[in-house]
């Protein structure tokens, strides 16, 4: 008789992923991403246990998307006043805050609940080259 393996969070083994985001496209990087802390590239992968790893995403000022996104992406936010709805482009954000672009493509991949915040918190997002995370000793991971 065969049993069912259930993931505990006792035996989750966490490992760091860096990621370049040069010239890579935003959607296809967001699901590489949320596919590694979801856990879904381990054997043990259980979609209701934490087991995904962290992930450090460098160069966030330099992603690329296709089409005329730059101009025609809106990214909404309500101020909470009536009639306080804001709409900024891609362009403008990427240009602010290009952190803020990944990490709303990435959190829109995962699930809607507490699990999918609390696999939100693993990933770290930075515009330039430099993060401070080197003592994790992060692995590289190549994007196909």
């Amino acid at each position: 008789m065969e049993k069912t393996y259930v993931t505990k969070q006792t035996d989750v083994q966490r490992e760091w992923y860096l990621v370049d985001a040069t010239g890579q496209t935003l959607g296809r990087l967001a699901t590489r991403v949320a596919h590694i802390l979801r856990g879904k590239h381990k054997p043990t992968y259980s979609p209701s246990a934490d087991a995904g790893d962290f992930v450090v995403v460098v160069n966030a000022d330099k992603i690329h998307v296709t089409g005329r996104k730059m101009e025609q992406k809106l990214y909404y936010r309500f101020t909470g006043y009536p009639g306080g709805l804001r709409s900024t482009p891609l362009r403008d954000l990427l240009h602010k805050h290009p952190e803020r672009v990944i990490e709303h493509a990435v959190r829109g991949m995962l699930p809607k609940n507490r699990l999918g915040r609390r696999m939100f918190k693993k990933l770290k997002v930075y515009a330039g080259s430099d993060h401070p995370h080197t003592a994790q000793q992060p692995k590289p991971l190549e994007l196909k």
